[in-house]
């Protein structure tokens, strides 16, 4: 079990799963620490809190000062970073493998003891609401927005992870605090470390780091299912903007669902294979389907589509700025048809093997370096089982052209679909 690219798997006493990678490769190691939560398991009035509680998590403990953990990993040469999506929050440090004990000193620490200091918060909730008005003023980021709320009815999906502005207003110290306290700790988390380790020496000092924190009562499942659409759902924007903006969003399955590989498939055919994770290759769509029909006819400045991995059902969307002058309803009209030749076609052999090559490549470019490693086990873990981080290429290899058509017919369908667009208006727009 301790032999290089193998996982060591073990749960502690209170709860916290560990999942140890050895990789000998370089002299360093990653160390993620995984919350089962994010925007989705957010009540009402409280959206953003978890974005809000990342924030926290570096303003100190007792015993680690504001601003302590950046200086302390800087400066023995590592990294760190926080990420915050709709299923998780992940902390992550990547360090000369020597100085591990730092990771193992400051994620048990504020797991526990945060101060979330009434002024740090205030201070905090100024910074999110300036971050949250900043991307509100992006007409694409506005648009995206009014579709996903759109799209989902009863499910948190429908809220972005930055939250509503209202709630990050309103919300108290005591809420924030009791969000932190009711999902970050061991029964609700996992620690996933990929590096130049010995695997069974690791886990027995994560062990001792972990072992005398409480485990904490594991959070009621979500238990909402999103009912079925029943008809299209469409939005209108008028702001003022250089030109039109389209986007359209058609409902996809959980990562765990086998139907969701083909999908993945579907979206590079469309629209190339794209980064994923944190780092990947450049974008690949000049041979896709969208970029001729829209771009290369001079139609558009941009088109794409994109599909994540996610621990519900989500969506796949369509994107597309107009060049300023193009006719919407002609730009709508093509992408429909690009959807109906997906539906209604095989993908012929070597367009599906460009689009293969190049899922398969950005997976593999985004999976480089220990840090990368790390992710793509914790973030397989989230939404279905981690060994998925080593058997993903090999299961897009069996996807056939049939599939990808299969796929496109059950879930890409217009009727049902939210679709909104944004047009110019005002001082400016459109020109």
């Amino acid at each position: 079990m301790t032999e290089q690219g193998r996982v060591l798997e073990r749960t502690l006493a209170n709860g916290l799963r560990v999942l140890l990678r050895e990789d000998h490769g370089a002299p360093i190691a990653s160390f993620w620490t995984w919350y089962r939560v994010g925007s989705r398991d957010e009540a009402p009035g409280l959206t953003g809190a978890s974005h809000w509680v990342e924030h926290m998590q570096f303003k100190g403990t007792p015993t680690l000062a504001k601003g302590r953990i950046f200086g302390d990993v800087s400066r023995v040469g590592g990294t760190l970073n926080a990420l915050t999506s709709h299923d998780w929050t992940a902390y992550y440090e990547t360090l000369p493998v020597g100085r591990l004990d730092l990771a193992l000193a400051i994620e048990p620490d504020r797991m526990l003891n945060s101060l979330f200091d009434p002024e740090e918060m205030e201070s905090e909730r100024t910074v999110i609401l300036s971050e949250r008005q900043g991307a509100r003023n992006n007409p694409s980021y506005l648009l995206y927005e009014e579709v996903i709320g759109a799209s989902f009815r009863a499910h948190p999906y429908r809220h972005m992870v930055i939250g509503h502005e209202a709630d990050l207003r309103s919300m108290t110290r005591e809420d924030l605090y009791g969000h932190y306290r009711r999902y970050y700790h061991p029964a609700n988390a996992f620690v996933v470390a990929v590096g130049d380790f010995r695997s069974e020496e690791l886990l027995d000092r994560i062990e001792r780091a972990f072992a005398g924190l409480p485990s904490g009562a594991p959070p009621p499942a979500l238990g909402v299912v999103e009912p079925e659409a029943l008809a299209e759902r469409r939005v209108t924007l008028r702001r003022p903007a250089p030109t039109a903006y389209l986007r359209m969003a058609f409902r996809t399955p959980a990562a765990r669902d086998p139907d969701t590989t083909p999908l993945l498939v579907a979206d590079a055919v469309l629209s190339g294979g794209k980064p994923l994770g944190l780092g990947g290759g450049g974008p690949m769509g000049r041979s896709s389907r969208l970029y001729r029909a829209l771009v290369a006819s001079g139609l558009a400045r941009d088109a794409g589509s994109d599909i994540g991995l996610s621990l519900d059902p989500y969506l796949m969307a369509v994107g597309v700025t107009a060049l300023p002058g193009s006719d919407p309803a002609r730009i709508e009209a093509v992408v429909d048809d690009e959807l109906a030749r997906l539906r209604e076609e095989p993908v012929p052999e070597d367009e599906l093997g460009r689009a293969l090559k190049q899922v398969r490549a950005q997976y593999v470019y985004s999976a480089e370096g220990v840090t990368n490693q790390a992710f793509w086990l914790g973030q397989m873990e989230i939404v279905d089982r981690y060994d998925r981080a080593d058997t993903f290429v090999e299961a897009l290899a069996q996807v056939g052209g049939a599939d990808v058509q299969g796929g496109a017919a059950a879930y890409l369908y217009p009727p049902d679909r939210p679709l909104g667009w944004l047009l110019p208006a005002g001082a400016g727009g459109g020109e």
